[in-house]
C-alpha cells in the first residue's frame, strides 16, 4: 500500500500513530474497479446512504417515541405535530424503509443477473442474503411501533406462525409477547430489538464490505480482471457516478416525503390498536407481500412457514445450485430468459400476496409459489449442464476499447 503524503499537520500526526487516513484513501480513491461498471453497480453505494439516514432519522424519533401501548400511538402523533421538524424525521424514516428495499432488493437482482454470487464471492454473497434478513426482522418490529390497527394484527398474525414451530413453538411465541397475547410487554421488546437490529446490520454491512474488498468487485462481463489496464481508480471515476445516482435516488425518496408521504401505508393504521375489532384484510408492508403469498400458498401451517423462511434461506445455497462456469447472464441465453421469469414471477406473488386468500388468488398464488422454487432447485442446475454459453471477451479492457472484438471460448 503506497502511503499517500498529507499537507494537514494534524492528519499527518494521527496517520503516522493509526494509518487510518491512509486506509481510506486506499479503499475509498486508489481502489482499483473495474472500468466497465454501469448504474446498476450504484445500487450497493446508494443502500449503505439509506441505511445511515435510517439509522440517524430513528435515533432522533426515539428521543420522542414512548413505547407503551397506551401512549405509542398518541406519541407518534405528537412527533409529527408538535415535536420540532417531527413529521420530516418520521416521513424520512417511514418512507426510507420502502426506499430501502427497493434499493436492496434491485441490488439483490443485480447480483443474480451478473452472477454475482459465484465463486470467489460466495462469502460475500451469503453476508448480503444475512443483511436481508435482519432487514427484514428490523422493518417488521419497526411496523409494530406506531401501533395502529395494522400494526398490531401483523404482530399477532406473525408472530402466531412461531407456534407451528414443532416442541419449542408455543416457548417462542409466549417470549416474543412477553406474556400470552401480544400487549406492552411485546411493544417493548420490538422497540428494543427495532433500535439494536440496525446497529447489527451496520456491522453486517461492514463484513460485506470487506469481503468485496478482499476479491475486488464482479462487473457485466462476469471476467476477473486481467491486469491493471482493466481498472480505474473508484475515485474520481466512481464517486462521481455514484453522487449522480445519490441525486436521482433523492429526488425520488424526497418526492414521496414532501408530496405523497402516506403513499407506501395502509389507512387501518391511521387508527389506534384495538384488540376487539379485527381488519378486514390484513396486510403486510408491500415489500413482503412476496413471502406472504408464498405463506398463504400452501395449506398447512408449518409448510407455509417453511416454504416462506425457505424462499429466503435458498438464496444462502445458490452458489452451488449454479455450477455454470460463466458469471454474466449476457453470455448465458437461456439463464438470461428464465431470470426474467423469476423476476415476473416475484411481481405476481407481492400482487397476490395483496389480495385476499380466495378464488383464483390461491391457484395463481400456489403457481407462482411452485415456480419460484422449481426455479432455484431444478431450473437453474438444469440449465447449468445443458447451456452453452457465448464465447468471452478476452478481457475488460479489450471489450472496453476494441468493441469486445477478441474472445475466447466460455468453458
Amino acid at each position: 500500500m503506497t502511503k499517500p503524503q498529507w499537507n494537514n499537520g494534524l492528519v499527518r500526526w494521527i496517520d503516522d500513530r493509526m494509518p487510518i487516513f491512509t486506509l481510506m484513501h486506499h479503499e475509498l480513491v486508489d481502489y482499483p474497479t473495474p472500468k466497465n461498471f454501469n448504474y446498476w453497480w450504484n445500487f450497493g453505494s446508494l443502500a449503505g446512504i439509506v441505511l445511515v439516514i435510517m439509522i440517524v432519522t430513528g435515533i432522533f424519533l426515539a428521543m420522542s417515541y414512548t413505547p407503551h401501548v397506551d401512549y405509542a400511538f398518541e406519541s407518534v402523533e405528537r412527533i409529527v405535530r408538535d415535536v420540532n421538524y417531527g413529521w420530516l424525521l418520521r416521513y424520512l424514516h417511514m418512507n426510507g424503509g420502502s426506499i430501502f428495499f427497493i434499493v436492496v432488493y434491485i441490488h439483490l437482482f443485480r447480483g443474480l443477473y451478473y452472477g454475482s454470487y459465484k465463486a470467489p464471492r460466495e462469502l460475500l454473497w451469503i453476508l448480503g442474503v444475512l443483511i436481508i434478513i435482519v432487514m427484514m426482522a428490523t422493518a417488521f418490529m419497526g411496523y409494530v411501533l406506531p401501533w395502529g390497527q395494522m400494526s398490531f394484527w401483523a404482530a399477532t398474525v406473525i408472530t402466531n406462525l412461531f407456534s407451528a414451530v414443532p416442541v419449542f413453538g408455543e416457548a417462542i411465541v409466549t417470549w416474543l409477547w412477553g406474556g400470552f397475547s401480544v400487549d406492552n410487554p411485546t411493544l417493548n421488546r420490538f422497540f428494543s430489538f427495532h433500535y439494536l437490529l440496525p446497529f447489527v446490520l451496520f456491522a453486517l454491512v461492514f463484513l460485506h464490505l470487506w469481503a468485496l474488498h478482499v476479491h475486488k468487485s464482479n462487473n457485466p462481463l462476469g471476467i476477473d480482471v486481467k491486469g491493471p489496464q482493466d481498472t480505474i481508480p473508484f475515485s474520481p471515476y466512481y464517486t462521481i457516478k455514484d453522487l449522480f445516482g445519490l441525486g436521482v435516488l433523492m429526488v425520488f425518496y424526497l418526492f414521496f416525503v414532501f408530496f405523497a408521504p402516506d403513499f407506501f401505508g395502509e389507512p387501518d393504521n391511521y387508527i389506534k390498536a384495538d384488540p376487539l375489532v379485527t381488519p378486514t384484510h390484513i396486510v403486510p408492508e408491500w415489500y413482503f407481500l412476496p413471502y406472504y403469498a408464498i405463506l398463504r400458498a400452501i395449506p398447512d401451517k408449518l409448510g407455509g412457514v417453511v416454504a416462506m423462511f425457505g424462499s429466503i434461506l435458498i438464496l444462502l445455497i445458490l452458489p452451488w445450485l449454479d455450477r455454470s462456469k460463466v458469471r454474466s447472464a449476457r453470455f448465458r441465453p437461456i439463464y438470461k430468459q428464465f431470470f426474467w421469469i423469476l423476476v415476473v414471477d416475484c411481481f405476481v406473488l407481492g400482487w397476490i400476496g395483496a389480495k385476499p386468500p380466495e378464488g383464483i388468488y390461491i391457484t395463481i398464488g400456489r403457481i407462482a409459489t411452485a415456480y419460484y422454487f422449481l426455479h432455484f432447485l431444478v431450473i437453474i442446475p438444469l440449465i447449468s449442464m445443458v447451456e452453452r454459453p457465448k464465447p468471452l471477451p478476452e478481457s475488460i479492457s479489450t471489450a472496453v476499447t476494441k468493441g469486445g472484438a477478441a474472445v475466447k471460448e466460455a468453458t
